[in-house]
């Protein structure tokens, strides 16, 4: 092969590479500082079974995270989610809950006897980590704010969804809910959040809204859950942005885990927060 005629192709392909490097397109990434709020979201059942929810817990499979073997199992979690080393704390409260009140009653000894992980988890970390403020940062829907605006208007919205349409898909997950809380007594509360707070845990929770009802009412089931369910966790996540002041803060939200995975679709694709794994803690 002569000299001239690998001249050649070596002039082509640096020609070709110069090419490929003008057409080269950045990620969006790198047009943001590199530096994000992390945030750590643990999804949780309610430790005081109030039985508010869709899918309640029979009294047989309830535990106790005040009595043995769960109040030590408890510490373990406690322990294992003060890893993260929160700078803030933000829980399921409404202004109405008065959190601030309630912490400082919290930190002269009140409420150590309520099982509400609000209590067992938000303030006992905060309190523990030498934190001034836990951040309520729950809300209402624009459902509730549109129903009372004009309750007449808010039902011709969704008067046409099928509540009661068979479900398929709602009883495969009671079978899960079934089998999940039977396990409680046995499983090492540790265990049963780090299982709760996978992608598919977090997800498993939000799918149940996308079967059902969703797909009735010519558009009117979708507007339903856009205006309650997705409104009221895109409103949480706004009261969240409120209370970070700096991409050097640590945030720890606590709430029920139905809520974690739209939380952490919206936390994922901001570019001002990073989306802690509760198992990266390990």
């Amino acid at each position: 092969m002569t000299k001239p005629f690998i001249s050649s192709i070596v002039a082509i392909l640096s020609f070709s590479a110069l090419a490929f490097g003008q057409t080269h397109l950045k990620a969006p990434s790198e047009f943001y500082p590199s530096q994000k709020t992390k945030v750590l979201v643990v999804g949780t059942f309610h430790f005081n079974f109030p039985g508010l929810d869709e899918v309640k817990t029979a009294d047989e499979n309830k535990i106790d995270v005040l009595k043995e073997p769960k109040k030590s199992e408890l510490e373990e979690l406690v322990a294992y989610i003060k890893k993260f080393n929160p700078t803030k704390i933000a829980i399921e409260a409404r202004p109405s809950w008065n959190t601030m009140q309630k912490f400082e009653a919290y930190k002269k000894g009140e409420y150590r006897d309520n099982r509400d992980e609000r209590y067992q988890l938000g303030m006992r970390i905060a309190h523990d980590l030498g934190l001034d403020s836990v951040y309520g940062i729950d809300t209402n829907s624009l459902r509730e704010d549109l129903y009372q605006k004009d309750s007449v208007f808010f039902k011709s919205m969704v008067d046409k969804v099928d509540w009661e349409i068979e479900d398929p898909f709602w009883d495969y997950a009671e079978t899960y809910f079934d089998y999940r809380d039977k396990k409680m007594k046995d499983v090492h509360l540790l265990d049963f959040i780090k299982a709760m707070n996978t992608r598919e845990g977090h997800n498993f929770n939000f799918g149940l809204y996308l079967t059902g009802s969703i797909a009735t009412g010519n558009g009117q089931g979708a507007d339903h859950l856009s205006i309650w369910w997705y409104n009221r966790n895109v409103r949480i996540f706004s009261k969240l942005i409120n209370i970070t002041k700096s991409p050097d803060e640590r945030i720890l939200v606590i709430f029920g885990n139905g809520h974690a995975a739209i939380l952490r679709q919206l936390l994922e694709a901001s570019p001002q927060y990073e989306f802690v794994e509760f198992s990266s803690l390990d």
